[in-house]
């Protein structure tokens, strides 16, 4: 018998985004944010990113991507590090930008990077790390 989508998502949720973050949004789940929270745990979690079709480490490019194209900067911050546990590398997060700018524009990914940068620093990355003395 197969898993529940549900539990699916929650279990693929936890392994890319970690345990803390899933954690906080449950408990910041209300009646009102409900439908959307088993929605994504459902959809997204259980339903695509639980796939074998592409591996987390693509599967986390294609979502850099997309979150770029749409300005998604919040979004873009959690799937940077997402990216990062998946096996990214911060060369690898700055190509997929780079490539996204071609597609999505430069103002789209010059604020990506930038929030990039942020995540990729408070993760510890060098080269996120600004130079002293500029």
């Amino acid at each position: 018998m197969s898993e529940d989508p549900y539990e699916t998502g929650m279990r693929v949720r936890r392994e890319v985004l970690g345990d803390a973050h899933v954690d906080r949004a449950v408990a910041r789940t209300t009646e009102f944010s409900r439908p959307f929270q088993d929605y994504i745990t459902r959809g997204a979690w259980g339903s695509v990113w639980s796939r074998d079709g592409l591996d987390r480490k693509t599967r986390s490019c294609v979502t850099l991507a997309a979150l770029t194209a749409l300005h998604a900067h919040d979004e873009l911050a959690m799937h940077v590090r997402a990216a990062v546990h998946n096996g990214l590398s911060a060369q690898e997060i700055s190509e997929v930008l780079l490539h996204t700018a071609v597609y999505a524009g430069a103002p789209a990914a010059n604020a990506a990077f930038a929030v990039a940068q942020r995540v990729l620093a408070e993760l510890g990355e060098p080269a996120a790390q600004e130079k002293e003395g500029g």
